[in-house]
């Protein structure tokens, strides 16, 4: 007899949607009849094949009230909550203090997954924020369906916001929760389904890669990884492989204890081989779906307003896959919710390069592969954070400014509530060759630029205000190579430009270079870091682009892909 459960996700203090018709689901017997009941409703559903899902009509937003209101509030977020029952025969699940407001998944990796506690002020914020609005589900890390998965699944349960339960949330759904809540008024939810160092392709199902021509590769190395192999063996080889690994941790630990800046190389040296992520198998949370089985599904199809979306790093191997897997993995995930207009806020990626690491230029070609999703499929807003990357670190500290920044998107693309120029800063829209210059133009730039030098992300910046081209003055440089242009002619031979600005059309940079008489292609930091210059007068940062989105000499030089050494450990 199949036992009578509701899924993990609904437990007391949970957020549901507002306005949307809310689904209530679980497990039971064939042919129960399961009850919901919350503010008045009452829902029922029939178990069939094991499953079953009530659905409760659209409701509004729970009232903010005020301490002398609630004065025995234990939560101390101050939204009223109610209690919502959930029945099968004489088996009953209550939860309490359930509020209704907004939801958002945050899906990726570990810079999506980076805890609150380890980001810039965030023991600050543990401390002094004390009515944030904001409530957090944590989908458990488990990636292999055992008894310990179950068990911890029935462990987990939505949180209330206190400087204990709150460190380990995802500092990026955090501030942006926070942002919104502030914004609307109303109690937000988040579901972190997030694990650091993962590809996209672990968060799609196998029969998506598998009929691609191309993602099916990811099936392709990993049935070739497990060739020959069974699972008691695969098994074993990972576990053999767990305790090298915190072995191997702890000894690098004592390292950068004794050195912070000491060289991958020489924590190699001392430590041994790093054999991060481990031999590939049926219990490796690397594997192509497996996060998807075992963590994406567990929480689908919880009713949600849209999803957050920070990944790309570890997909740095395949970058002319990336756009392709990424609108895979949109459309999966909005077929799954069944909702096809479903929001999908991305961050695109901010300048990173290790020290030891030639510029592969692998990133630009990532970052270029999340615009190009955004300009193209419905519904999808995306942050640039370009200037908040650091140089030899793949976890910049400053995650509030990215909360913001995906908070600045959804007010603009879900809710309405701000206008595309504020929501982004310079975003190329064209170019035209007038003589020996590029004249190029930018969409959201129709009050000019603010133009910053020796702006190094992580460190300090200043601010210059330069001359501009007018047709009564001559044509003056404000920044040279250091302004992160190029330019090349139809020999697609790039060389630093300089880029001037147009007293009448402030959302034009003409650009030009020595030797370039006649300039065909433009590029903006395309480099895997470098500086960054060019801001909106909002403060946002421009958007890195090349004119030449489509080189053919990409797709025939070389029918691999580039791959560089991984250096890190990218789990938290």
């Amino acid at each position: 007899m199949a036992e009578f459960r509701v899924a993990a996700v609904f437990s007391s203090h949970m957020v549901l949607q507002r306005e949307k018709n809310v689904k209530v689901f679980g497990w039971g017997e064939d042919g129960n009849i399961v009850v919901v009941e919350f503010r008045g409703q009452r829902a029922e559903a029939a178990v069939e094949s094991g499953h079953w899902c009530a659905v409760l009509s659209p409701m509004a937003a729970s009232v903010k009230r005020t301490s002398k209101e609630m004065p025995d509030d234990p939560d101390g977020d101050g939204f009223a909550g109610n209690t919502m029952t959930v029945s099968c025969g004489e088996k009953t699940y209550t939860f309490v203090d359930v509020v209704v407001g907004e939801v958002w998944l945050a899906g990726g990796q570990s810079n999506m997954e980076f805890e609150l506690q380890n980001c810039r002020g965030g023991r600050e914020f543990l401390e002094n924020d004390k009515d944030p609005g904001v409530r957090f589900y944590y989908t458990q890390k488990n990636a292999h369906m055992d008894e310990q998965f179950f068990e911890g699944e029935r462990n987990s349960s939505w949180a209330t916001f206190n400087k204990e339960r709150a460190k380990c949330w995802s500092a990026v759904g955090y501030f942006f929760a926070k942002r919104l809540s502030a914004e609307l008024g109303f109690p937000v939810g988040i579901i972190g389904c997030n694990w650091g160092g993962t590809s996209a392709s672990c968060w799609v199902d196998r029969d998506t890669l598998s009929r691609d021509c191309e993602l099916k590769s990811y099936i392709d190395d990993y049935e070739t990884a497990i060739s020959g192999k069974s699972e008691e063996v695969q098994i074993a080889e990972y576990h053999a492989y767990e305790k090298y690994d915190a072995e191997w941790n702890e000894r690098a630990s004592l390292c950068y204890a004794e050195d912070p800046a000491m060289s991958w190389d020489e924590v190699i040296r001392r430590c041994g081989e790093n054999k991060w992520p481990g031999p590939m198998g049926c219990i490796n949370p690397f594997r192509p779906a497996g996060l998807y089985e075992c963590m994406l599904q567990r929480v689908m199809p919880y009713t949600l307003r849209g999803f957050l979306y920070y990944q790309g790093e570890s997909d740095d191997h395949k970058p002319k896959m990336y756009e392709r897997l990424l609108r895979e993995l949109i459309a999966k995930w909005r077929e799954d919710w069944e909702d096809v207009t479903l929001p999908f806020l991305m961050v695109q990626l901010p300048m990173h390069r290790y020290a030891a690491d030639p510029d592969y230029k692998h990133w630009c070609l990532i970052r270029e592969a999340q615009m190009r999703v955004f300009e193209t499929v419905k519904n999808t807003g995306i942050a640039v954070t370009l200037d908040l990357g650091e140089f030899n670190e793949i976890h910049p500290k400053e995650k509030e400014t990215v909360g913001e920044r995906l908070a600045l998107q959804a007010m603009w693309l879900v809710y309405g509530l701000y206008t595309k120029k504020r929501a982004f800063g310079p975003v190329f829209k064209d170019a035209v060759q007038c003589g020996g210059e590029l004249l190029v133009r930018f969409d959201c730039a129709e009050d000019g630029f603010e133009i910053r030098t020796n702006n190094i992300p992580g460190r300090t910046v200043s601010t210059v205000v330069g001359d501009e081209k007018s047709t009564s003055t001559e044509n003056s440089s404000l920044l040279t190579s250091s302004a992160g242009f190029e330019i090349a002619g139809a020999d697609r031979k790039f060389v630093p430009a300089e880029a001037v600005r147009d007293a009448g059309q402030k959302n034009v940079l003409w650009l030009s270079a020595e030797g370039v008489d006649k300039p065909v292609y433009a590029r903006y930091c395309w480099t895997n870091f470098g500086e960054v210059n060019y801001f909106g007068k909002n403060g946002l940062p421009m958007a890195p682009f090349r004119t030449n989105k489509v080189d053919e000499r990409e797709r025939t030089e070389t029918s691999k892909d580039q791959k560089a050494e991984i250096r890190q450990v990218m789990e938290l």
